[in-house]
């Protein structure tokens, strides 16, 4: 995620399960060296609020990035995919 840029085109094939950014090897590389190493923790960094909430609580895409304590209450069954 530390790669992706505001603009940048992201595909979803949810038959094969894969989540891709639309970017070649070269840049993705220039991109990920370019990344200050600490900025990912500092990004997380927080004191609460929706935000620590929503890195505590919001599923991957494959998952169906909703809150995990939502997962199946609305009515219909949503299941856990297990790896």
């Amino acid at each position: 995620l530390a790669a992706v840029r505001d603009g940048d085109w992201i595909s979803l094939d949810c038959d094969a399960g894969q989540l891709q950014l639309e970017i070649d090897d070269a840049e993705l590389a220039t991109r990920l060296a370019a990344e200050d190493p600490g900025a990912a923790s500092r990004r997380i960094a927080s004191d609460g609020g929706y935000r620590q909430l929503y890195i505590e609580h919001v599923l991957q895409a494959d998952e169906g990035c909703d809150f995990d304590f939502l997962v199946g209450c609305r009515g219909a069954e949503v299941p856990r995919h297990s790896h």
